[in-house]
């Protein structure tokens, strides 16, 4: 962060790579309410960055007051959460500015250029120096432990952060192939390096969270689940290359929250409503199938923290919608011990019964949909070899079992 000023004009440009950047409109804030407007260009380019709740027109459009501190969703999913807005706040309390006097605005212009997906904010106060330093992984995850218990702040996790959303601290870095070097993932990285995200635990976890999450990833692979490479860092920090990169290309990232304006915080959606949602952006029934696959296992697997942020679309140049590969999958208890988003109506109790009438909605053949829940059963019961494999503690293996459905 060079420099902040209060905003009240951002630029907003939509950055695929070197030779795609276009400028997508501005946001201003007056009197605390936020207000966007397209420039004429892009909406000749039939992009939609957010087609169900800030679709292309001209004109100024004001943002609903109430949700997302006054911000749209499509931009709000630019802004840390949880972990990131902590490091945020204490960046801003360390130049002696108040984080509460600050407007969404501001804090997109910290973001600036550092945002998950392909979305770019002027004025850019974050900083964009990239430095090719080999990172220690040990020596970030005690940083993370020390701020969580106190008021310290640490720079390098700050600029390590970007807009990465969720509670758990987590870094972005770029990995080799050989997984033997890790360097800063801010910007774009050298020839022979990949964006990956790097997860520690939160003082609230399970100590052997990123063990548990990798078995999970590994079980939803053998499941048909849609995942992104996973690896086990030092045999202990859960890493997952980030699908809103490819090379030093980006791809916008728009999140269910985002898109349908949903408060991931609050249980409201049942996954009806997300594959409503992947039909009309989609338009692709192998997309649709994709989400079916993950929640079948979400729900199936007891991962019941799958809230609105949890899973996302991907748009590409071309404006071609595809659902977003699956992330933030593992063993969860979920608000009050249910299910984040419904299930036919259900948050718990499940029967096959509920997944049958979810598969007939998105259009899967009963046969098929059969074939998906055996295929995750046959998946689940791999957790004990998985885990075992990986030093996860006995008890903790009974107890997350006991939690699996597999007999729907």
């Amino acid at each position: 962060m060079t420099s902040f000023l209060p905003a009240t004009q951002v630029k907003v440009t939509l950055h695929f790579d070197q030779d795609t950047t276009l400028s997508v409109g501005r946001l201003a804030i007056k009197d605390r309410v936020i207000f966007f407007e397209y420039d004429r260009e892009f909406i000749h380019s039939s992009l939609q960055i957010s087609p169900f709740r800030l679709p292309l027109r001209t004109g100024l459009i004001r943002a609903e007051p109430h949700l997302f501190e006054g911000l749209f969703g499509v931009f709000n999913d630019s802004l840390p959460d949880g972990w990131g807005r902590l490091l945020l706040d204490r960046k801003l309390r360390s130049r002696q500015i108040d984080p509460a006097r600050c407007s969404p605005l501001d804090r997109l212009c910290a973001v600036g250029q550092q945002a998950i997906g392909a979305l770019t904010y002027l004025p850019d106060y974050s900083d964009t120096t990239h430095q090719d330093t080999l990172l220690d992984l040990s020596s970030l995850a005690e940083q993370a432990a020390l701020i969580q218990g106190g008021t310290e702040f640490s720079e390098q996790l700050f600029r390590l952060n970007g807009s990465s959303a969720g509670a758990r601290p987590k870094v972005l870095i770029g990995l080799n192939e050989q997984a033997s070097q890790v360097i800063p993932g801010v910007g774009d990285l050298p020839t022979g390096f990949q964006h990956w995200i790097v997860k520690f635990s939160h003082l609230y976890d399970d100590p052997q969270a990123g063990l548990i999450e990798y078995a999970y990833a590994r079980m939803a692979q053998l499941a048909g689940v849609d995942v992104p490479e996973v690896r086990l860092l030092q045999q202990r920090y859960f890493a997952t290359r980030r699908f809103d990169r490819q090379h030093n290309q980006r791809r916008h990232i728009l999140s269910a929250c985002g898109l349908l304006h949903a408060d991931f915080r609050t249980p409201c959606l049942d996954y009806q409503d997300l594959i409503k949602a992947c039909f009309v952006l989609t338009r692709s029934v192998k997309e649709v199938e994709k989400l079916y696959q993950l929640a079948v296992f979400n729900v199936l697997s007891h991962n019941r923290d799958d809230h609105a942020k949890n899973f996302s679309f991907i748009l590409d140049k071309t404006g071609t919608w595809t659902f977003s590969p699956a992330y933030d999958i593992t063993y969860s208890s979920g608000p009050n011990g249910e299910q984040s988003t419904l299930l036919m109506g259900a948050s718990r109790r499940f029967t096959q019964q509920h997944l049958l009438d979810l598969a007939r909605l998105a259009d899967i053949k009963p046969n098929k949909a059969i074939t998906i829940v055996e295929q995750t059963t046959q998946a689940l019961s791999q957790w004990h070899t998985l885990a075992a494999d990986l030093g996860i503690r006995s008890n903790t293996i009974k107890t997350i079992a006991q939690h699996h459905i597999l007999h729907p």
